[in-house]
């Protein structure tokens, strides 16, 4: 489990890489395209350092207080707030305004000065000079002006400063006059209106003709309340009263007897008169114990007793006719208190109606009098902070000529430029590199032909033909021929490669070198003992006669327009073993229809059969369409392509056009690839694997060399 886990994680970091990698080999691949990027951009900057004029800054620094801070301020200042910071932010745009820039530009004769004199808005030009930074969380705030002569600019600075500040000066004072005047202004209107409030005032108590409009002094709200009290009083006494009376009334309806009325009853004369009446009837009842009914003792007694029942009944119509008087007077009595009472109430309404416009005037002459107090006051504070000539704007450190020059930056120029270079350099490699879609890698081939990859081709450094071609005979150690080797092991390996008997070289356009490796490749198949032959099938520009030094007028040419008496007299033996060579003869006027004619069919046949391996050097595809002919004859094509030179598209659309004809393509192999040189960063793996492999070879080279002639025969 651990060591799938491994190779799972191993390519992954392969991957990443080769990205990282392939990077590098763009920028290594395009350096003198980097190096003179980089040089041309670092030596702009250092143009541009020694032609660029030098800017020398004067700085002011001002300190802007709160415009309420002053010797005479009578309320004490707020806290430093927004309302503080939209006051600075004001003055910080002030500081800029194109109006006291002119003051400055005229005041400094700043026209002649050459720095402004050829501008078309001067103005414009010295603001763009200046910089105001306020510093945070402080009043304070840095005026900076630029200008290439330092005593120009610390003069510049100062008069900005001097000029903002008696222009903010002069701003209050103008202010502050013309509050005072328009403040006396409302002080005249204001008294006017409280002469004329205190006069509609005293009129109104005139007219009223009311003594006292007091709350606390008013006669008519007492009395009103007294009559209130005596009329509640009165009221209550003739509901009681008619009360009594009409309970007398159900009693009698009643059929009940007046003695026995509450009221009645409890009456003091009433009661004497029962009691007296109980005294003589107690009398009759001792006299009844001695005498008879009609004695006349008795009978005196008993008329006695009926005078005292008499007087006891009108006694009780009397009490009942008193209840009645009362209720009629308690009645009348109300009544009376009631009129009353409501005389009283309309004096109270039409007192109040009185008081309330009263209040209206008075309110009215204590708001005019209380405003005209307020105005008055304001004055006076406006007055003496008029007076006060103490600015809230000062200098803290005025501008000195600078000594050293702040434009341009050297430092800063200078490493903007080695970035910059670099930044620029790298662009523009990424860029070409990004134009460039040739064919350069394994991954081109694989990805964008769809292709196998069968090998790659070092370029061979010989300006001979017959050394360059030869290179897999005459050094078998060699780069080059280790090569070889690998793409004819790969085609050994290849898809029922044992089928691979004839085999087509050809390429995109010419000089690709097809023409190399067929040569190399028929050279390695015969070092392995297999019957080889190589066949010219260029006719239009063979080359391989010229490989091995041979003068051949009869040829493939001939042999196909059956001028040849057989294939012998066409095959030639090279000093290479197991290697045979048919040379393309003289050149056909019309080589495209002997290729497809049934002439070279019977030869691939017959050669097909004496032969265990058969190459054939044919002419590029996009060329001429002879490659394509013989293709279709051979068992497969090996298709080549030269290091950085065909674009991906033109070798896909030339692919394209085998593919579409039926053709089988082996593979394809990178020729011309300069391990020790311009291309060594995209195949450094191969590089050193040669190299490392290149010492045994030399090892071998030189124990052969120090051995007897017939231990090397053996």
């Amino acid at each position: 489990m651990q060591d799938t886990t491994t190779a799972t994680t191993e390519p992954g970091l392969s991957a990443e890489t080769i990205n990282l990698r392939h990077y590098w080999h763009v920028i290594l691949e395009r350096r003198w395209l980097v190096i003179t990027g980089f040089i041309s951009v670092f030596l702009l900057c250092l143009v541009y350092l020694y032609k660029a004029p030098r800017i020398y800054s004067a700085l002011t620094r001002l300190q802007i207080d709160r415009e309420a801070e002053s010797a005479f301020t009578l309320r004490e200042g707020i806290a430093f707030g927004a309302m503080d910071q939209d006051y600075l932010q004001t003055q910080y745009k002030n500081l800029m305004s194109r109006t006291l820039i002119e003051a400055v530009f005229s005041k400094l004769r700043l026209k002649e000065d050459p720095r402004y004199a050829q501008e078309v808005d001067p103005i414009r030009v010295l603001s763009d000079d200046i910089t105001v930074a306020p510093l945070r969380l402080s009043r304070l705030v840095d005026v900076r002006v630029e200008h290439g002569d330092p005593e120009r600019a610390a003069k510049i600075a100062n008069a900005l400063a001097t000029e903002f500040i008696d222009r903010n000066l002069a701003q209050r004072q103008k202010k502050t006059f013309d509050q005072l005047m328009f403040l006396r202004a409302q002080a005249n209107s204001v008294q006017q209106d409280v002469e004329k409030a205190d006069k509609a005032l005293n009129d109104y108590r005139v007219e009223s003709k009311i003594v006292s409009l007091d709350a606390e002094r008013n006669t008519i709200f007492q009395a009103l309340s007294q009559v209130q009290a005596d009329y509640a009083k009165s009221q209550n006494e003739a509901k009681t009263k008619q009360t009594a009376v009409d309970e007398l009334e159900k009693h009698i309806t009643a059929g009940k007897s007046l003695e026995t009325f509450p009221l009645i009853a409890n009456d003091m004369q009433f009661k004497q008169a029962q009691i007296q009446l109980a005294g003589l009837e107690n009398e009759l009842a001792g006299l009844l114990q001695r005498y008879k009914d009609k004695h006349l003792t008795v009978i005196a007694q008993r008329a006695k007793i009926d005078d005292a029942k008499e007087a006891v009944r009108t006694l009780a119509n009397q009490v009942a006719e008193t209840l009645r008087t009362e209720a009629k007077v308690a009645k009348a009595t109300e009544q009376g208190l009631y009129e009353k009472y409501k005389e009283w109430e309309d004096k109270q309404m039409k007192w109040n109606e009185a008081k309330m416009k009263y209040d209206v005037l008075s309110r009215q002459a204590e708001t005019s009098k209380l405003l005209y107090n307020q105005v008055l006051g304001k004055m006076k504070e406006i007055d003496l902070v008029g007076q006060d000539k103490a600015n809230n704007i000062r200098v803290i450190d005025p501008a000195e000529p600078p000594l050293r020059h702040v434009k341009p930056r050297v430092v800063l120029t200078l490493l903007l430029g080695l970035v910059g270079g670099l930044a620029v350099a790298a662009g523009l490699a990424f860029f070409v590199n990004y134009l460039d879609d040739s064919i350069k890698t394994q991954d081109d081939v694989e990805t964008y032909l769809h292709l196998p990859f069968l090998g790659y081709v070092p370029n061979i450094k010989s300006n001979s033909v017959v050394e360059r071609d030869l290179q897999a005979h005459l050094h078998p150690q060699s780069n080059g021929a280790e090569s070889f080797r690998t793409i004819r092991a790969a085609l050994s390996l290849t898809h029922k490669a044992d089928r691979l008997r004839i085999v087509t070289v050809t390429s995109t356009i010419p000089a690709e070198g097809k023409s190399l490796v067929a040569t190399n490749l028929a050279i390695v198949m015969a070092q392995t003992g297999l019957r080889t032959l190589l066949v010219d099938a260029d006719m239009r520009r063979p080359s391989v006669h010229k490989v091995f030094q041979l003068h051949s007028p009869v040829g493939l040419s001939a042999y196909l327009m059956d001028k040849a008496n057989g294939l012998d007299e066409l095959i030639h033996t090279t000093e290479v073993p197991n290697l045979d060579v048919v040379c393309c003869g003289a050149t056909p006027q019309s080589p495209s229809e002997l290729v497809g004619s049934r002439r070279m069919n019977l030869f691939l046949q017959e050669v097909g059969k004496r032969y265990d391996r058969v190459v054939l050097d044919c002419p590029p595809v996009s060329a001429v369409s002879d490659p394509l002919v013989m293709s279709s004859m051979a068992d497969g094509v090996l298709f080549i392509t030269k290091f950085n030179k065909i674009r991906r598209e033109h070798a896909r659309k030339t692919i394209q056009r085998i593919q579409d004809a039926g053709i089988h393509i082996c593979g394809v192999v990178l020729n011309d690839i300069d391990f020790e040189g311009r291309d060594s960063y995209y195949y450094s793996y191969y590089y050193y694997q040669n190299r490392y492999y290149s010492s045994y070879y030399r090892r071998k080279s030189e124990e052969d060399k120090g051995k007897p002639a017939e231990a090397k025969k053996a």
